[in-house]
């Protein structure tokens, strides 16, 4: 049976514009299991496409939150950045301000002790212009002091003075009291406190006048504070003490 083209026009737009008409049509051609399945396949998909739907909803809910809370993140650094450079400036500003102190007082401790070592240095010129001064004083009372005993033991010798002289010098040694007689030579060290040391350097004496005069030279220790130690140490080196 063949069907005219008024027919088929009909048909076709039959099949257009009736579902029902064109699913029995499919069904009669072995089509409405395969369309069943497409129904089935679209429901699911669409199913598959809300509950992707859903997830992106919340994905983008999530995402929203994190980047919340990365703005959130962001703004507590950046504070804490700017808070950690405004303490690190102000730091600054005091480690500089202290190491303007401490420049102040080094150069105020500095000018301190460069005015300590003048007065010391001038309290020690002082000083010893007074050591001097008492030096020369005390050496005068001294050799006449020992001149006043020495005169006596000399003459109980049975000596003859040739000369007493202060401050004498023979061949560049300083002796404080040289008397001369006719037989000896008496060489007097004048010390406040005189030491080990002071008694070695009058017998070093004794023997550069020794040589120079060439009689024998009698080495007398005389002063205030002479100590035990001194004055055994002297006596034991042939040393006249006389103390005051």
């Amino acid at each position: 049976m063949s069907l005219s083209a008024e027919e088929k026009r009909r048909f076709l737009k039959a099949l257009e514009e009736d579902q029902e008409f064109r699913y029995a049509v499919a069904g009669l051609l072995g089509l409405g299991e395969v369309l069943n399945e497409l129904r089935r396949l679209r429901e699911d998909f669409n199913k598959y496409v809300e509950k992707s739907e859903r997830r992106w909803r919340q994905n983008e809910r999530r995402w929203k939150e994190n980047e919340k809370r990365w703005k959130e993140w962001f703004d507590t650094w950046k504070k804490f950045l700017e808070d950690y450079e405004k303490r690190w400036q102000e730091n600054e500003r005091r480690w500089e301000e202290e190491r303007k102190r401490w420049e102040a007082w080094y150069e105020a401790w500095k000018e301190f002790l460069e005015d300590y070592k003048r007065r010391w240095e001038d309290a020690n010129r002082r000083f010893s212009r007074i050591e001097e001064t008492l030096g020369a004083v005390a050496e005068s009372q001294y050799t006449r002091y020992v001149w006043e005993d020495l005169k006596e033991e000399i003459k109980a010798r049975g000596e003859l003075v040739i000369r007493r002289v202060r401050n004498a010098k023979v061949d560049n040694v300083d002796v404080d009291l040289l008397v001369e007689t006719d037989r000896r030579v008496y060489v007097v060290e004048v010390k406040i406190r005189p030491k080990i040391d002071d008694v070695g350097a009058l017998l070093a004496k004794a023997e550069v006048v020794k040589a120079a005069l060439g009689k024998e030279a009698v080495p007398i220790l005389t002063g205030t504070w002479i100590g035990d130690d001194v004055e055994k140490y002297a006596r034991g080196k042939g040393v006249l003490v006389f103390s005051y």
